[in-house]
Protein backbone atom coordinates (compact mmCIF):
# COMPACT_ATOMS: atom_id res chain seq x y z
CA UNK A 1 0.00 0.00 0.00
CA UNK A 2 1.44 3.38 -0.87
CA UNK A 3 0.60 6.49 1.02
CA UNK A 4 -0.56 9.64 -0.64
CA UNK A 5 -0.06 12.63 1.61
CA UNK A 6 -3.19 14.65 2.07
CA UNK A 7 -3.50 18.08 3.49
CA UNK A 8 -5.58 18.26 6.59
CA UNK A 9 -7.14 21.36 7.97
CA UNK A 10 -5.40 21.86 11.32
CA UNK A 11 -7.66 21.98 14.30
CA UNK A 12 -6.91 23.18 17.78
CA UNK A 13 -7.77 19.79 19.26
CA UNK A 14 -4.90 18.07 21.03
CA UNK A 15 -4.19 14.45 20.20
CA UNK A 16 -5.92 11.98 22.49
CA UNK A 17 -3.58 9.25 23.73
CA UNK A 18 -4.97 5.88 24.78
CA UNK A 19 -3.97 2.22 24.93
CA UNK A 20 -4.36 0.40 21.63
CA UNK A 21 -7.38 -1.87 21.24
CA UNK A 22 -7.77 -4.98 19.08
CA UNK A 23 -9.91 -3.00 16.63
CA UNK A 24 -6.94 -0.64 16.03
CA UNK A 25 -4.98 -3.39 14.24
CA UNK A 26 -5.95 -2.34 10.71
CA UNK A 27 -5.25 1.36 11.38
CA UNK A 28 -1.86 0.60 12.96
CA UNK A 29 -0.91 -1.65 10.04
CA UNK A 30 -1.98 1.06 7.57
CA UNK A 31 0.13 3.60 9.44
CA UNK A 32 3.14 1.26 9.35
CA UNK A 33 2.64 0.78 5.61
CA UNK A 34 2.52 4.55 5.12
CA UNK A 35 5.64 5.28 7.16
CA UNK A 36 7.49 2.36 5.55
CA UNK A 37 6.67 3.76 2.11
CA UNK A 38 7.55 7.39 2.80
CA UNK A 39 10.42 7.04 5.28
CA UNK A 40 12.12 3.67 5.05
CA UNK A 41 11.56 2.27 1.56
CA UNK A 42 13.60 4.99 -0.23
CA UNK A 43 16.59 4.12 1.98
CA UNK A 44 16.53 0.33 1.65
CA UNK A 45 17.99 -2.12 -0.81
CA UNK A 46 15.61 -4.14 -2.96
CA UNK A 47 16.59 -7.26 -0.98
CA UNK A 48 15.78 -5.58 2.37
CA UNK A 49 12.36 -4.53 1.04
CA UNK A 50 11.66 -8.04 -0.24
CA UNK A 51 12.72 -9.57 3.09
CA UNK A 52 10.51 -7.13 5.02
CA UNK A 53 7.50 -8.07 2.94
CA UNK A 54 8.21 -11.81 2.76
CA UNK A 55 8.75 -12.09 6.52
CA UNK A 56 5.59 -10.04 7.21
CA UNK A 57 7.57 -7.91 9.65
CA UNK A 58 4.84 -5.30 10.16
CA UNK A 59 2.08 -7.86 10.75
CA UNK A 60 4.21 -9.90 13.15
CA UNK A 61 5.20 -6.75 15.09
CA UNK A 62 1.62 -5.51 15.40
CA UNK A 63 0.25 -8.92 16.36
CA UNK A 64 2.88 -9.27 19.11
CA UNK A 65 2.89 -5.67 20.37
CA UNK A 66 -0.60 -4.24 19.87
CA UNK A 67 -1.66 -4.76 23.52
CA UNK A 68 1.35 -2.69 24.69
CA UNK A 69 1.07 0.14 22.16
CA UNK A 70 -0.26 3.62 22.74
CA UNK A 71 -2.42 5.15 20.02
CA UNK A 72 -2.93 8.83 19.27
CA UNK A 73 -6.28 9.90 17.89
CA UNK A 74 -6.67 13.19 16.10
CA UNK A 75 -9.94 14.38 14.65
CA UNK A 76 -11.46 11.00 15.51
CA UNK A 77 -8.94 8.86 13.62
CA UNK A 78 -5.76 7.00 14.54
CA UNK A 79 -2.98 9.44 13.72
CA UNK A 80 -0.01 7.73 15.32
CA UNK A 81 1.21 5.09 17.69
CA UNK A 82 4.19 4.38 19.91
CA UNK A 83 5.55 1.46 21.86
CA UNK A 84 8.25 0.62 24.32
CA UNK A 85 9.94 -2.22 26.07
CA UNK A 86 11.01 -1.15 29.54
CA UNK A 87 12.93 2.08 29.08
CA UNK A 88 13.49 1.61 25.33
CA UNK A 89 11.14 3.34 22.87
CA UNK A 90 10.91 0.80 20.07
CA UNK A 91 8.36 2.50 17.83
CA UNK A 92 7.01 5.94 17.03
CA UNK A 93 4.97 6.41 13.86
CA UNK A 94 2.81 9.37 12.84
CA UNK A 95 0.74 9.66 9.68
CA UNK A 96 1.73 12.31 7.17
CA UNK A 97 -1.60 14.12 7.63
CA UNK A 98 -0.94 14.46 11.36
CA UNK A 99 2.71 15.50 11.37
CA UNK A 100 3.57 18.83 12.97
CA UNK A 101 0.35 18.69 15.02
CA UNK A 102 1.80 17.52 18.35
CA UNK A 103 1.11 13.81 17.89
CA UNK A 104 4.71 12.58 18.28
CA UNK A 105 5.31 14.85 21.26
CA UNK A 106 2.13 13.67 22.98
CA UNK A 107 3.02 10.02 22.41
CA UNK A 108 6.57 10.51 23.69
CA UNK A 109 5.29 12.39 26.75
CA UNK A 110 2.92 9.51 27.54
CA UNK A 111 5.71 6.94 27.20
CA UNK A 112 8.07 8.99 29.37
CA UNK A 113 5.37 9.49 32.02
CA UNK A 114 4.83 5.72 32.19
CA UNK A 115 8.58 5.13 32.48
CA UNK A 116 8.90 7.67 35.28
CA UNK A 117 5.97 6.00 37.04
CA UNK A 118 7.91 2.73 36.96
CA UNK A 119 10.96 4.46 38.46
CA UNK A 120 13.08 4.20 35.32
CA UNK A 121 15.96 6.70 35.41
CA UNK A 122 16.27 7.19 31.66
CA UNK A 123 14.64 6.60 28.31
CA UNK A 124 16.50 5.44 25.22
CA UNK A 125 15.68 4.99 21.54
CA UNK A 126 17.23 4.64 18.12
CA UNK A 127 16.81 6.27 14.74
CA UNK A 128 18.88 6.29 11.60
CA UNK A 129 21.10 9.08 10.29
CA UNK A 130 18.91 9.65 7.20
CA UNK A 131 15.85 10.38 9.38
CA UNK A 132 16.55 14.04 10.12
CA UNK A 133 12.97 14.80 11.20
CA UNK A 134 13.12 12.23 13.99
CA UNK A 135 16.54 13.45 15.05
CA UNK A 136 15.23 17.02 15.35
CA UNK A 137 12.24 15.83 17.39
CA UNK A 138 14.33 13.80 19.83
CA UNK A 139 16.83 16.62 20.33
CA UNK A 140 13.96 19.09 20.94
CA UNK A 141 12.56 16.67 23.54
CA UNK A 142 15.86 16.67 25.45
CA UNK A 143 17.41 13.45 24.14
CA UNK A 144 21.15 13.36 23.56
CA UNK A 145 23.12 11.22 21.16
CA UNK A 146 25.12 8.51 22.93
CA UNK A 147 26.33 6.27 20.09
CA UNK A 148 26.38 5.54 16.36
CA UNK A 149 26.71 2.08 14.86
CA UNK A 150 25.84 0.09 11.74
CA UNK A 151 22.12 -0.68 11.40
CA UNK A 152 22.15 -4.44 11.01
CA UNK A 153 18.35 -4.81 11.01
CA UNK A 154 17.91 -3.58 7.44
CA UNK A 155 21.16 -4.82 5.90
CA UNK A 156 21.22 -1.71 3.72
CA UNK A 157 24.36 0.10 4.87
CA UNK A 158 22.47 2.46 7.19
CA UNK A 159 23.83 3.98 10.38
CA UNK A 160 21.85 3.98 13.63
CA UNK A 161 21.98 6.74 16.22
CA UNK A 162 21.18 5.92 19.84
CA UNK A 163 19.65 8.65 21.98
CA UNK A 164 19.09 8.79 25.73
CA UNK A 165 17.31 11.14 28.09
CA UNK A 166 17.40 11.32 31.86
CA UNK A 167 13.93 11.07 33.30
Amino acid sequence: MSATPTSATPTSAAPQIRPARPDDRAAVLALLAETFADTWRPQLTAQAIADYQRKRVAERYVDAQLPQLLVAELDGAVAGFAGRSGDFVDSLHVSARARRRGVARALMQALETAMRGEGRPRASLETDTFNRASQALYLALGYRETARYPDEEWNSGLTTIRYEKAL
